[in-house]
């Protein structure tokens, strides 16, 4: 069973692991650092489709698939599917996991919903509520923009501290198969709101959740950044990445070099014309998904923090003049199956 271990974080006792996942992304992604990590990549970012949402769908689609596929898995023996995405009333989700016939826990964390997925699923694996579960989670530029912003076709112009909406997804199994990636611990994120009001400056928004998540894994489990390999926020971007670090060095915690964001990692920043890097659900979730994975499972990374962001916004608050909360998640992760130490934090 999970038990509690300081007050926010949850440690993972079953050797619950990450089976399987898989990234997917569209043209823009595929033309980044990143490209040839990814499992699949979409040219038409319609992926053959009618509308924008309808493309985002296929995007989950497909990612389970693929994960399901690298497994032999198939969704009859699913327990359960916790998904999310950008969109009002989490349509990608429904709309394309529907004929998965898989028993379904919507989820809305903004674009920390990869971490909220992954964290909830190995609790509930690890409680044995489920055999196994699914986490996926996307986002979609083009449906992102329509949404939140103005259509594609309006022309607006981008502040330099705005970011791009990463058209992707990213889907997990987690199970008890002893194969894979092992969850060690989860530190759910409290809502932080320093009053950013800029829809075009979501890294200012949300980086403050990230270092209070940060801050308190570390202080409920006596872990130092050291203790990693990596420490990955989940879409800070460039603006965001500066005020976290600063905002933890306040405390007296140094990431230095140990972090790095998937919207930094995704994107070209200079070449690609994103301003500030990568945002969305499918940020994190394609970048931890694919290229993450990998180098866990090859044994390249051992020891790492997945922190995802969101910012708990709606297109209805901002025009009502609202802030912009912000959340943020962790899981510690580990590559393979590894003992607990006796010499590094409580955990």
């Amino acid at each position: 069973m999970p038990k509690r271990t300081g007050r926010y974080t949850i440690e993972i006792e079953n050797n619950v692991t990450i089976h399987s996942s898989a990234g997917i992304v569209g043209k823009k992604e595929s033309e980044g650092p990143l490209g040839k990590f990814f499992d699949k990549t979409y040219q038409d970012n319609k992926l053959g489709q009618s509308s924008w949402e309808k493309a985002e769908s296929t995007l989950q689609q497909s990612a389970v698939s693929i994960a399901l596929n690298k497994i032999s898995l198939s969704p009859q023996n699913v327990d359960m599917i916790l998904a999310g995405d950008l969109l009002n009333q989490c349509i990608s989700s429904t709309f394309g996991l529907r004929a998965l016939d898989i028993p379904f826990l919507a989820q809305y964390g903004a674009c920390s919903t990869m971490a909220q997925t992954l964290a909830l699923g190995s609790i509930l694996v690890d409680s044995g509520a489920a055999n196994n579960c699914i986490a996926v989670t996307s986002s979609h530029f083009c449906s992102a923009e329509r949404q939140f912003r103005f259509p594609i076709e309006y022309g607006g112009q981008r502040t330099p501290t705005a970011q791009w909406t990463v058209t992707g997804a990213g889907a997990a199994v987690i199970d008890k198969s002893g194969i894979g990636c092992s969850v060690r611990a989860v530190t759910v994120g409290k809502i932080n709101d320093l009053g950013i009001k800029d829809a075009n400056n979501m890294g200012a928004a949300m980086a403050p959740a990230a270092a209070d998540t940060i801050r308190n894994f570390f202080k409920d489990t006596n872990f130092r950044p050291d203790d990693f390999d990596l420490i990955l926020t989940g879409d800070l971007g460039k603006v965001g990445s500066v005020l976290l670090l600063e905002l933890l060095e306040k405390d007296g915690i140094k990431l230095g070099k140990k972090h790095n964001d998937c919207g930094l990692m995704i994107y070209d920043i200079d070449g690609q014309d994103v301003h500030s890097g990568g945002s969305g659900c499918g940020c994190s979730g394609s970048v931890f998904c694919s290229y993450i994975m990998q180098k866990l499972n090859s044994g390249e990374l051992n020891n790492i923090l997945f922190v995802a962001t969101g910012a708990l916004m709606s297109p209805t608050s901002s025009q009502q003049g609202e802030s912009i909360p912000g959340i943020a998640h962790l899981l510690h992760i580990c590559s393979g199956v590894p003992q607990k130490s006796n010499h590094i934090g409580k955990l």
